[in-house]
């Protein structure tokens, strides 16, 4: 135990070193533990010259926003709010494989030009080494507009981010990975207010219902709802079912599925065939 905790904090100082490094940053902040974790840093380190910047768009749930903002209140981290529209990209709305690429590359467009404007040095985000292995087309879109990854680069994985947090005291250590609420949709099938906005109603109701991590899929007239598996015993009684179904039909859905795999990350992949995944890559 003692070994590992020494490699980690040679691994945040490391980051330490390479956020001081970059002198001045905006970090593109989502309010996930990965980016509220790396804003945190950064302002540890570079003080005001940093700057955490949210995009907001129907694809980012309110209540996600909404938290983001109180957390980089708690921690005094400067917060700024930009729109980004990337629901005008055609090659984002078709949502193909390559959505998250057009999302990206739409929000670090956005950034730079924030950056030139406050005379920053650089702009970085929260991937962490597990997102490398994940498939995830984003990341092409970093590499294109020369975004730093200081997790990644001091070696640091989702858990030992979530470690350091706790550590760190802050509240945000253990919350549920999410993605945009258009990862939400089967590919194909076009992104649209109206689509993203029956995706939030869905979950929004379900956690009133007390799920915490789940996920409420978009399939036509069909809403595929994915639990985990630490929470299906509980979700898994006639009254529970009866409930869910009320509550996602309620929110324009006609007919609802659970999942009997349960709740797992990106599993809107796993239809896709092997070129899809090569080309969007």
């Amino acid at each position: 135990m003692a070994g590992l905790m020494m490699e980690l904090a040679e691994k945040q100082r490391k980051l330490y070193a390479r956020l001081t490094e970059l002198g001045s940053v905006i970090v593109a902040y989502s309010g996930g533990v990965d980016s509220a974790y790396l804003a945190y840093a950064a302002h540890q380190v570079l003080g005001d010259s940093m700057v955490a910047i949210i995009a907001d768009s129907a694809s980012l749930p309110r209540s996600h926003y909404r938290e983001a903002v109180e957390f980089a209140q708690e921690q005094s981290i400067p917060l700024r709010t930009v729109e980004t529209d990337e629901l005008e990209r055609e090659e984002y709305a078709i949502n193909q494989a390559d959505r998250c690429f057009h999302c990206k590359d739409e929000l670090f467009t956005v950034l730079e030009k924030e950056r030139q404007r406050l005379g920053f040095t650089a702009v970085a985000y929260g991937l962490n080494t597990d997102d490398k292995k994940d498939f995830r087309p984003g990341q092409r879109a970093a590499v294109e507009h020369s975004v730093a990854a200081p997790l990644a680069e001091a070696g640091l994985s989702k858990s030992d981010i979530r470690i350091l947090a706790q550590t760190a005291g802050l509240r945000v250590w253990d919350k549920p990975a999410s993605a945009c609420l258009s990862s939400r949709i089967e590919y194909g099938r076009r992104v649209t207010p109206e689509a993203l906005r029956m995706v939030e109603d869905s979950e929004e109701a379900l956690r009133t219902l007390g799920l915490r991590n789940f996920r409420v899929r978009h399939h036509g007239n069909i809403a595929r709802i994915e639990i985990a598996e630490n929470e299906l015993a509980a979700a898994m009684t006639p009254e529970t079912f009866k409930q869910m179904g009320n509550a996602v039909r309620a929110a324009g859905f006609h007919y609802v599925a659970v999942d009997c795999e349960g709740y797992r990350s990106g599993s809107m992949n796993e239809i896709l065939p092997i070129d899809a995944l090569t080309k969007a890559r």
